[in-house]
């Protein structure tokens, strides 16, 4: 069972991620029954959610995160790019013996127009597609 977190803060991005993350995870034999989806209202709230899910019962094997950050005209985006980055981390190095693998998918871009060229359909591209891939490997080792 994989579990992806999106956010839903710039969510035709996220959308877009999330269109690369599921093709990638079908190529692979994975049905959507083996896929849980979790949204969370920005990419700020991810940490906590990994950290929910990697507490619940479900038997997650892999948890990818998917999120968004675009560069504004205050200092804001460097906080919250800062604060997730962090955050997502010391989930992966929450190490036990029940050790879930995390995945991170946020974009932290300067403008609309490089998150849209990460979220497209250009497969090569696609960020989502490309922490999907990240996450197979992790569960063939």
């Amino acid at each position: 069972m994989i579990a992806i977190i999106l956010s839903e803060f710039n969510q035709k991005i996220t959308d877009g991620l999330l269109r690369g993350c599921l093709i990638s995870l079908k190529e692979h034999d994975y049905i959507d029954e083996q896929i849980d989806i979790h949204y969370v209202p920005g990419a700020f709230e991810l940490p906590a959610k990994i950290k929910l899910l990697k507490k619940s019962s479900k038997g997650y094997k892999c948890i990818i995160t998917l999120g968004c950050i675009i560069k504004g005209e205050t200092d804001h985006y460097h906080y919250i790019s800062q604060a997730v980055t962090n955050g997502i981390m010391s989930t992966t190095l929450d190490i036990t013996e029940n050790y879930i693998p995390v995945v991170f998918g946020v974009l932290t871009c300067q403008n609309k127009e490089l998150a849209y060229d990460r979220s497209n359909h250009d497969l090569d591209k696609n960020k989502g597609y490309e922490v999907g891939m990240t996450a197979i490997k992790l569960l063939q080792e």
